[in-house]
This record gives structure tokens, sequence and C-alpha cells, in this order.
């Protein structure tokens, strides 16, 4: 029996190895944090006894809140949209990382980044302040449909103070410190930490797949067959939201999957110049693109089959003495 090749995993380990090491070196952890005045509140023990007894319950078995504010006002639902943006700018602007809450930004891109969280801070403010300009009326609203269950002290004096946003850049390698006191530590901590990042580079690669397979398919699906008889309705966005992914790959590839690069420099070279008019217009033309993005798809789907599967190993910490 000839061996067994093992080429095919080194050089995807090695290629791992490669771009987790780019990132540490050019990328810096970044998280976004909220402070955010929640609008429900449980009920009290005596309201939840009452409640229970509406129904021959037991008032531990019973689970109940209240909502305190009307949170589809247009006042409070601009200021939960400020909040969608600065979320939907972070993501956009970074990569995945395998700890809760943070992500990956190119260093270089620190400083637009710090700068246009700036203004988005300026825009919640200003959102904020026209919220508590109408937060007597919601309070009022709020005692009319509440009834016996209205608090007045479940509210604070003013809104201006309970929605805020901050966003910090933690350290995810180990402290220098720690190689002068205890270089075995040391060395744990380090692996630990490119372990993450082969990791992370895993998790980029599976957030761009996903993303692009999304949004292939779904225009894909647009372009083809039709609606009794007709053509298919598509927004603007189906085409805008692929010329967007291309711009955002583009900025943040860590050039870990050749293959991944092909598929979307394929893809890219398939929606270069193309208008949404155009495709609505020209019948021959819609049907060569969803003809060949259908094989676009089916690259990607192969993709995410064959990916290979890198088993990550995080080192196991020493127990504490």
């Amino acid at each position: 029996m000839p061996p067994v090749s093992t080429d095919e995993p080194q050089t995807a380990s090695s290629s791992t190895s490669r771009a987790s090491q780019r990132l540490r070196t050019t990328m810096a952890a970044t998280r976004v944090s909220f402070t955010w005045m929640g609008v429900r509140k449980t009920l009290s023990q005596e309201q939840k006894a009452q409640a229970a007894d509406q129904f021959d319950a037991e008032a531990k078995y019973v689970s109940a809140s209240k909502k305190l504010l009307d949170t589809q006002h247009p006042q409070f639902r601009a200021v939960t949209g400020v909040r969608g943006k600065i979320l939907q700018f972070w993501r956009s602007q970074t990569l995945p990382y395998p700890e809760p809450g943070v992500r990956l930004i190119p260093q270089k891109e620190i400083g637009r980044f710090d700068e246009v969280l700036g203004e988005y801070r300026v825009e919640l403010n200003d959102a904020v302040g026209e919220l508590d300009q109408v937060y007597s009326e919601l309070r009022s609203a709020a005692r009319n449909r509440l009834g016996r269950l209205f608090n007045a002290s479940d509210y604070p004096v003013s809104l201006r103070d309970e929605f805020a946003v901050s966003w910090d850049f933690p350290a995810v390698e180990p402290p220098n410190y720690l190689q002068q006191l205890n270089p075995a530590l040391y060395e744990q901590e380090s692996q630990r930490v490119q372990a993450r990042f082969d990791e992370a580079v895993q998790l980029a690669e599976q957030a761009f797949l996903d993303e692009l397979s999304r949004l292939v398919e779904h225009l894909a699906e647009r372009l083809s067959g039709s609606d009794d008889g007709k053509p298919k309705v598509f927004r603007d966005s189906a085409v805008e939201n692929l010329t967007e992914f291309f711009d955002r790959f583009r900025r943040l590839n860590i050039h870990s999957s050749d293959e991944l690069d092909t598929v979307v420099e394929r893809a890219r070279n398939l929606m270069n110049q193309v208008q949404p008019q155009q495709l609505r217009d020209d019948a021959p033309l819609r049907g060569r693109m969803a003809s060949q993005l259908s094989n676009v798809q089916a690259s990607l789907d192969g993709l995410m089959v064959d990916r290979p599967r890198r088993s990550i190993i995080r080192p196991t910490r020493p127990e504490a003495t």
C-alpha cells in the first residue's frame, strides 16, 4: 500500500500559520461597549402573586415583566437606530476574534475608526437629547398603560446619562513582564494567543464564505426564472451589497486561502461595471449573469464542503497554586 500523502494538511497548516502571524502583526483588538437603559423590569413578588391568582397558579412558577417605555416612539427608535449604525460600522471594519465582544481591526485603520465612532457618539448624544425632550410624554403614556403596575421609582430623572457608547483596544498579547517573572507561563500564554489567532483565521474565512454565498445565492435566485411570466423583482441593494462586500474583502482579506481569493475574484470580475438597471432592461445579460452566478455559488459550496477542518488546540492553563 503506498504511503498516504500529508502534503495537503501541512500546506493548510502552514497557510493558517502565516495568515495568523499576519493578523498578530498587522491587527489590533477593538471592543465597542454601550450603556443602555433597560426598558423592561421584572414585577415585584406581590405583583407576580396578584397575576398568578388570576390563573390559580403559584407565584414562584410565574415570570412576568413590564415594559417601561414605548420603544416604537420615533425618538426612541432614532436612538436605537444610531446604535445599529455603530454596530454595523464596527463589524464592517473588523474581523471576528474568538473572544466575546472583541474583533480585530487593521492597525492602520485605527485613526479613522476612532474618528468615525466619535462622530457617531455625537449623533447618539443628539438623539438622546431629543428623546429626553419627550421623556415626560413617554412617562405619562407609560403611567396610563401600566395602571397600578406603574412605579415612578423605575424611571430616572433624565435620560441623558442612560445611553452612551465607548470603545477601547484591549491587549490580547501576553504581557512582556511575564517573560521575566515566569518564562514557562509566558510561553503557555503565547501558545494560547497563537491558538486564538489561528482560530480567528478560520472565523474570518468562514465569515467571508458565508456572506458571499448568501449574497450570490440571493442575486442568482432573483435573476433566474420568473413570477407569473414576468422577471422577478430585485432591489438595487442586491447588487450594491456585493460591491460593498468586495471592497471590505479587499481591505480585510488576510490571504489565508488561495481558493477563496480565486472565487471572490471571479465573482468580482463578473459583477464589475454591472448596474442594477442593466439587469432589469437586458434579458440576455440577466440570463447569463444568473447562470454564471450559479457557477460561482457551486464553487462556494465546494469550498464549504472541502474546507480543511483545522483543529484548534488551546493550551490548558495550569491550576492555581
